[in-house]
């Protein structure tokens, strides 16, 4: 692997939690959600981090000035039209016209509003990435409650085959819980070619990113798949109940980092 960014994921609404403000901006545990995203790619070696902001985004991009990214370089891609997470990776394609030309490179894809993400995942996964010389890599969790996520299916042997959103998914697939919590690593020559060939979502009308890994095993691509989320890390912030509970969550953990020996799982 020549070099690691990122593509974060941050042009969303988020409706579901009231005001004017963009999801990713809303504060939790005394940071914006998209902070706690960003500061995790540093801390694993990102060299360099593009967000894709749409509504507020003037208000996003605000967060970082004055950021103090230890060398990260953080820019901003635009989506200006809400087609779905495979068109909000297209909108960052021209950061990344000298990684296709030389090939080689990788970059994370991660959701804006997920602010419990880990800076030791993140590594987990490129490792696992470069390690199996893979096209995509996907970090997936189990979880007792699979409900709203995409579903991974894998084949008789255990083998990754797709990712299902839960809209489509057939009642047997949705008793998998397995769950897709958007944590990717891809090769980057790959991951844009891969776009070109997704299709408008029949039910949802948007172009989703879920897509890419099917995508890439259809054209003979290595596809890899590693647990390595925890489950407490999966929690979704859709509502202001689920956003104290993800606040409580990362009090508790920093409190046991700045414990004596109370720092496994990090």
């Amino acid at each position: 692997m020549k070099s690691l960014s990122a593509i974060i994921l941050a042009a969303g609404k988020g409706k579901r939690l009231g005001g004017t403000a963009p999801k990713v901006a809303r504060e939790v545990f005394g940071k914006p959600m998209v902070r706690w995203v960003v500061d995790a790619c540093v801390e694993a070696g990102c060299g360099r981090v593009v967000i894709v902001v749409g509504h507020g985004r003037e208000e996003v991009e605000s967060i970082f000035e004055g950021y103090d990214s230890g060398g990260t370089t953080i820019e901003f891609a635009a989506q200006d039209e809400q087609l779905g997470t495979g068109h909000a990776v297209q909108c960052a394609e021209g950061f990344f016209s000298k990684e296709k030309s030389e090939g080689g490179h990788a970059v994370l894809v991660l959701a804006g509003d997920g602010p419990l993400i880990r800076a030791s995942t993140l590594r987990a996964l490129a490792d696992r990435h470069v390690v199996t010389d893979a096209s995509a890599t996907l970090a997936t969790s189990v979880i007792d409650d699979p409900k709203g996520y995409g579903r991974i299916v894998r084949d008789e042997k255990g083998r990754f085959k797709a990712i299902v959103e839960e809209k489509n998914a057939t009642d047997e697939q949705r008793a998998i819980r397995e769950v897709n919590p958007s944590y990717y690593c891809f090769d980057v020559r790959s991951l844009f070619d891969a776009l070109k060939a997704v299709r408008r979502d029949p039910v949802g009308g948007e172009f989703y990113l879920t897509d890419v890994p099917a995508l890439m095993l259809a054209g003979g691509r290595r596809v890899e798949v590693i647990d390595a989320v925890p489950a407490a890390d999966v929690l979704s912030i859709n509502t202001p109940e689920q956003l104290m509970e993800v606040d409580e969550l990362l009090r508790v953990r920093a409190e046991s980092r700045a414990t004596p020996n109370a720092g496994a799982g990090r």
